[in-house]
């Protein structure tokens, strides 16, 4: 459980805004919880989710103005959010929260590495909800559990969205799995796993220096469609209903190898029951009811 220490709230950004970690209350279902990825790729991400209680963005990697269309596709609009979960400070993941939190004061949650990155990059003071990497937290009716990730970031996270319909796991960024991601995800219902790359795209891409490829390939860069097909292989139970495939690489990747890599692996080890999607970057998915 996290406290606000009084020393600590000396520095920025605010400490007083440290988000607690209640003990995980009983959820009651009263309406479906929705889910919808508003879009996944190397240029951008941000999913939505919406509970009886709580709406938020799972980070903000569009322009303001895209954010807003995009849950205006839904019928939705950023002035009803109760906040915004941020992975890491990446700018696919931020780019938005200058004009969607800034000015709209919607409270942003991340760790503190996170936060001060976004503010040296942005140049600006947001409505921190700071919570340490490892720790469960609430807002509304969503319990969150938060993890760490094997990135390039500061201090980059995975989620794990428990709500009265189901379980939603995020994990978009990273470049292994290691044994501690396997064990939060597993839990999932609904997951939103990474498949950046095809590795032999990649290899032969000539818009790429070496540098970029090596840091793509290594363990704190991104997964490929065969790595990520071996985390849904690792992840995969009787519960696991939906996996979405993000963050595909417009170079490197496409849908369909990123679908046929993961959905064929799955369906050797006879998981006919899990639906495979791939997220798109321009466009929003199918909203999903839980």
């Amino acid at each position: 459980m996290l406290s606000a220490a009084s020393e600590s709230s000396k520095r920025n950004p605010s400490a007083s805004n440290i988000v607690a970690a209640p003990w995980r209350r009983p959820y009651r279902r009263r309406v479906p919880v929705r889910f919808t990825i508003l879009g996944s790729g190397s240029s951008g991400n941000c999913a939505y989710l919406e509970t009886d209680e709580t709406r938020l963005l799972i980070d903000a990697g569009f322009s303001g103005r895209q954010i807003r269309q995009r849950l205006a596709s839904i019928s939705r609009a950023p002035e009803s959010l109760h906040g915004i979960l941020i992975t890491h400070e990446h700018s696919d993941h931020v780019q938005g929260l200058s004009t969607i939190a800034a000015k709209l004061n919607i409270p942003v949650y991340c760790n503190r590495h996170t936060a001060q990155a976004i503010e040296e990059q942005l140049g600006l003071k947001l409505e921190w909800r700071l919570f340490a990497t490892g720790s469960t937290f609430e807002v509304g009716d969503v319990a969150v559990d938060t993890f760490s990730v094997p990135h390039d970031a500061w201090d980059p996270v995975g989620f794990l969205l428990r709500t009265a319909a189901g379980n939603i796991g995020i994990l978009t960024d990273l470049g292994h799995a290691t044994r501690l991601v396997i064990e939060r995800v597993r839990e999932s219902n609904i997951l939103l796993l990474e498949a950046n790359h095809d590795l032999k795209l990649l290899q032969e891409d000539t818009k790429r220096p070496w540098s970029t490829k090596q840091r793509i390939l290594g363990r704190h860069g991104h997964l490929s469609n065969e790595a990520a097909a071996g985390v849904a292989e690792e992840v995969v139970t009787d519960r696991l209903r939906q996996l979405y495939l993000g963050h595909l690489s417009r170079d490197c990747n496409s849908p369909e190898l990123a679908h046929a890599t993961v959905h064929s692996r799955l369906q050797r080890l006879g998981a006919t029951h899990v639906n495979v999607v791939t997220a798109a970057q321009d466009s929003p998915c199918a909203t999903l009811s839980l």
